[in-house]
């Protein structure tokens, strides 16, 4: 498994909202999910302005979409509105679609603008190995979408209409399919500038191992069975691996353990054994000190620290 793909896994669309509802300016929608991310595609009409809320303001136009990290509550207006003017202002939640459906709180007022709209899907997510994706993304990124997306969005938001058994879960999966996409072409135009891990993938040298320690964290790697995975020979690895990702290979394994292990720490039904274990460690003494030694506290104090209850 390639490190994008590992650190999406605990990351997944809940109540993605799939319509052809527009919005009539001046308008003003307010997104309350507090979700890691959250991803604003606008299909057609005159867009609007993300306004974040450390008061950041991000033009957002038709054939764009956006994704939103850092958890914060945002809003989005159209283009002439302001938050200080009359405007028909909605409260948009994915995780409560009850909520969403009773949202708009004024009605409409003026309505002479471009109609715009919106495609937009939540993301919770569980355990924290979503973490370091979130470290590697800004409060905002904007890509331009393909045309085709878009109009395949419209077309998918007639068909989606029947509300047939199974609509939302493949609604959900699909904005699963469209945050990977986004991220992806966000990353690729990064160039240089992207993170190592995601850089590193591509390499014939590196990608092999990484995909490798990502795949079968708890096997015994030595920098041989690393470079036999590449193909290569142990010295090749070491100086490709060292250039591309910025440290030893053995050294990037154990950094990579050490997150999993805080994600596994969080599940009670783990014991420190088993935690060790599942990442390779033969014993718990020697996972209790490396742990200790990155994280600067025990697995059992790292627990009682995160509030975790372990099963004894």
């Amino acid at each position: 498994m390639d490190p994008l793909s590992e650190l999406l896994g605990g990351i997944r669309a809940e109540g993605a909202i799939l319509s052809d509802a527009i919005l009539k300016a001046p308008w003003v929608v307010s997104f309350d999910d507090r979700a890691p991310l959250t991803m604003v595609t606008v299909a057609r009409g005159g867009g609007g302005v993300l306004l974040l809320h450390d008061g950041t303001r991000v033009a957002l136009k038709a054939g764009q979409t956006a994704v939103v990290s850092g958890g914060e509550p945002f809003r989005m207006a159209d283009e002439a509105a302001s938050v200080d003017r009359p405007h028909l202002e909605y409260w948009l939640t994915c995780f409560d679609p009850e909520a969403c459906a009773e949202a708009a709180v004024s009605q409409p007022i003026g309505g002479e603008g471009e109609a715009t709209a919106l495609f937009v899907g939540a993301y919770r997510a569980s355990g924290r190995r979503h973490e370091r994706l979130l470290r590697a993304l800004p409060p905002v990124l904007v890509i331009d979408d393909d045309s085709d997306i878009c109009i395949w969005l419209d077309s998918s938001a007639a068909d989606f209409a029947s509300r047939k058994p199974g609509t939302q879960a493949f609604i959900d999966r699909l904005f699963d399919w469209g945050l990977v996409c986004t991220l992806r072409a966000w990353f690729d135009q990064q160039g240089t500038q992207a993170p190592v891990w995601y850089r590193g993938f591509a390499d014939p040298v590196a990608g092999p191992a990484l995909e490798a320690i990502h795949t079968r964290p708890a096997n015994p790697w030595t920098v041989a069975g690393l470079a036999g995975e590449a193909g290569v020979s142990r010295a090749l690895l070491a100086k490709r691996f060292n250039e591309i990702m910025g440290e030893p290979p053995l050294t990037y394994l154990t950094e990579w353990r050490m997150q999993l292990a805080e994600e596994l720490l969080a599940d009670p039904d783990l014991t420190v054994a088993q935690v060790a274990r599942r990442i390779g460690y033969a014993d718990q003494f020697g996972f209790s000190n490396a742990f200790k030694r990155r994280k600067g506290k025990s697995p059992s104090e790292y627990r009682k620290t995160t509030g975790v209850l372990a099963t004894l």
